[in-house]
């Protein structure tokens, strides 16, 4: 897959069908597209927790890993794509929250 270039610069907290929810570092297409996903009912819901987190290493990282790994869905979409994580992405991810006063 092309490496794409996205920019990740806000926390969400994403709602899944079954009612657990999980945390997300995206952006405000990747929020557009969850927002357009539970209008369509494939998540109960998205919420942003914070805008405008600082580009961290470890934001830096993450957002190399999002941008190898997937692409952000078009609007035609007919699922909804959760980004799995490697244990690697996770701390990334976890690190990112602690430095934010999330979770």
């Amino acid at each position: 897959m092309e490496e794409q270039h996205e920019v990740l610069d806000m926390i969400e907290e994403i709602t899944r069908k079954d009612g657990t929810k999980y945390y997300e570092i995206g952006n405000m297409v990747h929020n557009g597209r969850a927002e357009l996903a539970a209008d369509r009912g494939f998540i109960k819901e998205v919420r942003i927790l914070k805008l405008n987190i600082p580009h961290t290493q470890m934001v830096q990282k993450y957002e190399h890993y999002v941008n190898t790994h997937y692409k952000m869905q078009t609007e035609d979409m007919d699922h909804w794509d959760e980004w799995k994580r490697t244990p690697q992405a996770d701390k990334y991810v976890a690190a990112i929250l602690k430095e934010n006063h999330i979770g």
